[in-house]
């Protein structure tokens, strides 16, 4: 009879092709079923970069490997999470610029400054060279867009896909999209043409407030408030249209809301993009849609509903996308965070609440917008059934700064020192699973739930009400080292530790 053929007399490179095809999880399960198994992981790069990958909640961007070996991207990968554990507050360079007079708009992007005003709009780099491209230029007025009378009503630079998109105001009526390239004029080369048409017709054109207009690799999307008499009439609407700019310059993926629903708490609304295919709405509560198909409405999933009504504005992340140069390579190679697993921040008002001490800070995990399996199409959501465990809420003092990274978090947080001046403390946060396990006592690592207390008022009755959040994260640096609030480089010195 023949021996039967055991996993274990296969040879080693041949146990990691085969394990290399399984989730994190399942990997880590089979080096505790022996020591033989333990010391493939141990000895395999390859099966360690997936679990670093995985417990770090980031995705491989195909393509930007140049040869360079899995163990120096492991160490890279690993050097990068470390990193944080041992930052410099004083590391950063000042950088002198002439901004636009009138400045409607200060982004940072991709190690990118960029400003525009009504007419103009510049952008130049803020990190050493880490890319294959980086981008200073200056647009004089005329030059974004050539239709006479228009003026920029909201603009994003992209300088990982080497986009600008303006959303202009022609004749004090008509909006148009235009779309372009950061390093040459003319149509972007992967976009399938230079203007976005909008769903208006050529007549009774309504006037655009409020306009929003917002990136996210193949989708575009322009958010307003459209009215077409005096601020505050019933027939006013807010409006999302989202197009796939890079397979068509019309869409019919459009969302209206009425003025009255969104504005219920006296907000102006939000949107953020949550990977290619979801779109979260930030009203008094979240609201989720799918976003696949742009010939029809995008389909509502979930509402997500908060404890009381807030007015919630979004944080957009910054550096989404990481870039490790070696010493070995002249190209980087490059990893983006999964956006099934990352961080979105809303800071929180209430009309109806008072909180004990500044501003409600809630850090998000966008796992609960993507674990939907067996839930009815439109649910709502209670705060107690989603919030607790998938929120941790943060009390700032006014004037404090917050920056969220992948599944980091840095926290600027003011500290009055008399005379009108202040100065900020920086707090950093690493909310990813490895975080938990690898903080190796230099992080203080924190289980245990935190307690908010609010005051609501309903129907002339005072309340109040204590909101619990526990979702898990390492606390890496509280700094005693200040930051004065003079110093303009605060938020590019934040992106550069993001």
């Amino acid at each position: 009879m023949k021996p039967e053929t055991s996993f274990l007399s296969l040879a080693e490179e041949l146990r990691i092709y085969i394990l290399s095809f399984l989730s994190c999880r399942d990997i880590l399960r089979c080096t505790s079923v022996c020591k033989a198994l333990c010391q493939t992981y141990m000895s395999s790069s390859e099966l360690q970069y997936i679990v670093e990958m995985s417990g770090q909640r980031l995705l491989h961007v195909s393509d930007t490997d140049n040869g360079i070996p899995v163990s120096v991207r492991l160490q890279l990968l690993r050097d990068k999470a470390h990193a944080w554990f041992k930052f410099d507050v004083h590391s950063f360079e000042t950088v002198f610029v002439e901004r636009p007079l009138q400045l409607r708009q200060q982004v940072v992007a991709g190690g990118h400054v960029y400003f525009y005003n009504t007419y103009t709009a510049m952008i130049f780099p803020i990190l050493p060279k880490f890319s294959q491209q980086q981008f200073q230029r200056n647009w004089p007025p005329g030059t974004l867009c050539s239709v006479p009378n228009s003026n920029i009503l909201d603009l994003i630079m992209d300088p990982a896909q080497n986009l600008i998109a303006a959303a202009f105001i022609v004749d004090n009526r008509r909006v148009c999209i235009k779309l372009g390239a950061l390093d040459s004029d003319g149509v972007h080369p992967q976009a399938a043409g230079e203007t976005l048409i909008l769903s208006d017709g050529p007549e009774n054109l309504p006037e655009t407030l409020h306009p929003k207009l917002k990136c996210f690799g193949r989708h575009i999307a322009l958010w307003r408030r459209l009215t077409n008499s005096t601020w505050g009439s019933m027939d006013d609407e807010w409006q999302l249209q989202v197009w796939d700019w890079k397979h068509s310059m019309t869409s019919s993926s459009i969302l209206r809301f009425s003025y009255t629903v969104v504005s219920e708490s006296k907000t102006n609304a939000d949107f953020l993009f949550l990977g290619n295919d979801r779109l979260l709405v930030i009203t008094d509560n979240l609201h989720l849609y799918l976003i696949e198909d742009m010939s029809q409405a995008p389909e509502l999933l979930a509402h997500f509903l908060m404890p009381f009504p807030l007015r919630l504005q979004c944080h957009l992340p910054m550096g989404d996308i990481e870039h490790s140069q070696t010493h070995m390579q002249a190209q980087p190679t490059m990893y983006t965070s999964d956006p099934a697993h990352r961080l979105i921040c809303l800071t929180a008002y209430s009309p109806d609440a008072s909180f004990y001490y500044g501003t409600q800070v809630f850090i998000i995990s966008t796992r609960i917008f993507f674990d939907l399996d067996g839930m009815t199409v439109a649910t709502s959501i209670r705060w107690e059934h989603w919030g607790p465990s998938n929120v941790r809420i943060f009390t700032h003092p006014h004037g404090s700064r917050v920056h969220i990274s992948g599944n980091r978090v840095l926290q600027a947080l003011r500290v009055p020192v008399g005379s009108g001046d202040s100065e900020f403390i920086l707090h950093l946060m690493d909310f990813s699973p490895l975080a938990m396990t690898n903080s190796r006592g230099l992080g203080q690592v924190v289980n245990e739930p935190s307690t908010i207390e609010v005051f609501t008022r309903k129907t002339g009755r005072r309340s109040r009400r204590s909101l619990t959040t526990s979702m898990p994260y390492v606390q890496v640096v509280s700094s005693n080292r200040n930051l004065k609030s003079s110093d303009s480089n605060l938020d590019k010195h934040m992106d550069r530790q993001g």
